[in-house]
């Protein structure tokens, strides 16, 4: 038997077909620009690639002609007869969800009463598993969800100092995203490098970022919050910002709540302090180039992210090791130089020549005296939930 593995994001799509008993990714794939002109399909399998332009008018569409591609690919004759469950990532789970849910009624109402929480990504979601319940309506449609991994922050890390009622009455706490993935790389971390694996720091930066400390494999504190937005500074999200810039920018500038929340998520960032892209990999150039900006949002994203790794080495009591992942942490040797830059008082050397030949692979890129070991971790938050779903539909 199959599972497929879907996750949706605003204009894009990717799939991953998974034999359900050994875990083994079978065929992968990814539609980009849905909805415009120039979407593209990619698909991987057995040896194979195919690439292709193609029109989708929506993320139901796309599956429906992304799954096509992949069960041709991998030469599954029997294509959705085969597909047992689909495991979808959804991002926010709020207190109820701690691991991988059946989707019914009741999981897919609670996901849409959480969309003001995470309103970028879980109307995204439901698109989703709508989507692929129509296409595979034999399928079981199981929910794993980013927030759960983190249903182990201590009280004193996951609520804030707001009157106690705001939590007991409106559920206002600290939830945590990509769970999945700083799950995957502790696991990883744990098999690869199980001396440095009880304090863990994962570092997970791409468009969206997120540190955790990871205490024998629990998360015990995170970056983000309540929603998507706090913590470190992303592609378009501000990350940390003091409450009463809100109040004072609405009254300033006639905002209200709703617009003055746009602008955090949408244009700050990267993007709002460069005033040019929302991409590291631009922005690298830029600042090489000289562009005061990019260089400053650069720099602000490093001491951004500096101040995390020192706060959640003092959490874990002196980690362990610190491991870098997602597009940016795996794939930029000069954005880890960087945030590493005056860590050395905490134990933590980076090898320049190790961290400079790294780009995407497992590696050790501290020196071999540190005291505290710096790591690149790729990320497969699909892998992850194949096993979880695997997990729930065997029992284990």
């Amino acid at each position: 038997m199959r599972s497929l593995v879907v996750n949706c994001g605003s204009s894009s799509l990717k799939c991953g077909l998974y034999a359900v008993e050994s875990g083994e990714r079978l065929a992968r794939g990814s539609i980009d620009r849905i909805g415009a002109s120039d979407a593209t399909l990619t698909c991987e399998a057995s040896g194979l690639r195919e690439s292709r332009a193609l029109e989708t008018k929506d993320h139901a569409a796309a599956l429906e002609a992304l799954c096509t591609s992949i069960f041709a690919l991998s030469a599954d004759a029997a294509g959705s007869e085969e597909i047992l469950a689909v495991g979808h990532r959804v991002v926010h789970g709020g207190e109820r969800f701690s691991e991988a849910t059946l989707i019914d009624g009741a999981v897919e109402a609670a996901i849409e009463e959480l969309a003001p929480l995470a309103p970028v990504h879980n109307p995204l979601c439901l698109r989703g598993i709508r989507a692929a319940r129509k296409l595979l309506p034999r399928a079981q449609q199981i929910a794993v969800f980013d927030t759960a991994f983190h249903q182990t922050l201590p009280e004193a890390a996951c609520l804030y100092a707001v009157p106690y009622d705001w939590y007991e009455r409106d559920g206002v706490r600290r939830h945590g995203f990509h769970g999945t993935s700083h799950r995957w790389v502790a696991a990883r971390t744990a098999a690869r490098w199980p001396d440095r694996a009880s304090r863990l720091v994962v570092c997970h930066l791409g468009a969206g970022c997120s540190t955790t400390a990871i205490l024998d494999g629990r998360s015990v504190d995170t970056s983000m919050g309540m929603t998507p937005l706090e913590g470190l500074v992303m592609g378009t999200r501000s990350g940390d910002v003091d409450p009463g810039v809100i109040a004072f920018i609405a009254k300033r500038r006639g905002l209200d709540i709703g617009e003055v929340e746009g602008i955090l998520n949408h244009e700050s960032g990267l993007l709002g302090v460069s005033g040019l892209s929302a991409d590291i990999r631009e922005l690298e150039g830029h600042a090489a180039a000289g562009h005061a900006r990019a260089e400053l949002a650069l720099e602000i994203f490093a001491h951004r992210a500096r101040k995390y790794i020192g706060a959640h080495h003092a959490t874990l009591g002196g980690a362990t090791a610190v491991a870098f992942t997602g597009g940016a942490g795996e794939n930029s040797p000069s954005l880890r130089s960087r945030i590493m830059r005056g860590l050395d008082g905490l134990g933590m050397f980076l090898d320049t020549q190790a961290n400079s030949s790294c780009k995407g692979g497992e590696a050790v890129i501290s020196t071999p005296a540190s005291p505290v070991a710096l790591l690149v971790v790729p990320t497969d938050e699909e892998q992850m939930i194949a096993r979880e779903v695997h997990a729930l539909v065997s029992g284990t």
